[in-house]
């Protein structure tokens, strides 16, 4: 086995922690980022690698020839992108499938750094998320027997609230103000069928016009993590989860008392 350096070691463990960052950062659950870190670190040398997740940290460890090094990063919670999550795992799997063709651990190390470098973070644009997010909300409407005015103005008012989510998000609003405003504006634009008597039921575009919020997918993650004895970061998820789900009805119940709206439901 080629001996290994410090300095090696060391842009080895940030090499690990890079990876479960960003693991973390756009929605894999725990039990994904530990193996990829530690699958990542094995193939470029490393003895032993270890790794601890809190809710808004990761904390890494590396062992080689009996040395040891730690190393600790905050996360910052980014938008799910399945895509990126993807395309780590298949840069391990390629370290992972040169590791016995490569005797120098350096040449590798670099190859991966730079695969890391490059990885491709591009998103939809934002007008087209915004059309099929409200096209999903105006389907989910027409499905529950919403009429076509129901289903237009639904489609609109996810349009719009998903326009105005993205806006906020990008300029770092917190999390949940950014829901409570989203929410707001998406009950405010659906509860008008109550006023101007659109469609045959205005109670489906309200309801239906807020399902972009629905935290389905953290929500599956906070209860993965439980399940595979992950506990401390599923139930920081899960409470993450609930509040965004508070932050949504917080923001629904201010267009309806706004708009005098007191029979919502019923």
């Amino acid at each position: 086995m080629t001996s290994i350096s410090y300095i090696q070691q060391q842009r080895i463990t940030r090499l690990c922690v890079r990876c479960g960052l960003l693991l973390m950062q756009y929605g894999a659950e725990s039990a994904v980022v530990v193996d990829l870190s530690k699958r990542l670190g094995f193939a470029l040398g490393m003895s032993s690698v270890e790794c601890s997740l809190n809710f808004n940290a990761i904390t890494l460890t590396t062992i080689c020839n009996e040395r040891c090094i730690t190393t600790t990063r905050d996360t910052i919670n980014q938008s799910i992108n399945v895509n990126l999550l993807v395309q780590i795992q298949q840069i391990v799997n390629k370290t992972e499938a040169d590791r016995n063709i490569d005797k120098l651990k350096s040449e590798l190390t670099d190859r991966t750094t730079h695969a890391f470098d490059e990885l491709d973070k591009t998103v939809y644009p934002t007008w087209l998320v915004g059309i099929f997010v409200g096209a999903s909300c105006a389907a989910f409407a027409n499905l529950n027997g919403g009429s076509l005015s129901i289903t237009a103005v639904t489609f609109i008012a996810g349009m719009v609230a998903m326009f105005t989510r993205i806006y906020l998000a990008k300029h770092h609003f917190n999390p949940f103000i950014t829901v409570i405003v989203t929410a707001f504006i998406a009950s405010l634009i659906g509860a008008t069928t109550y006023y101007f008597d659109i469609g045959n039921n205005a109670d489906i575009a309200v309801a239906s016009s807020v399902l972009l919020l629905v935290p389905s997918f953290p929500l599956i993650n906070s209860f993965s993590d439980i399940l595979k004895g992950y506990v401390n970061i599923g139930i920081g998820r899960a409470v993450f989860t609930y509040m965004l789900t508070l932050s949504a009805c917080v923001g629904i119940v201010m267009a309806l008392v706004l708009l005098q709206i007191q029979h919502w439901g019923f």
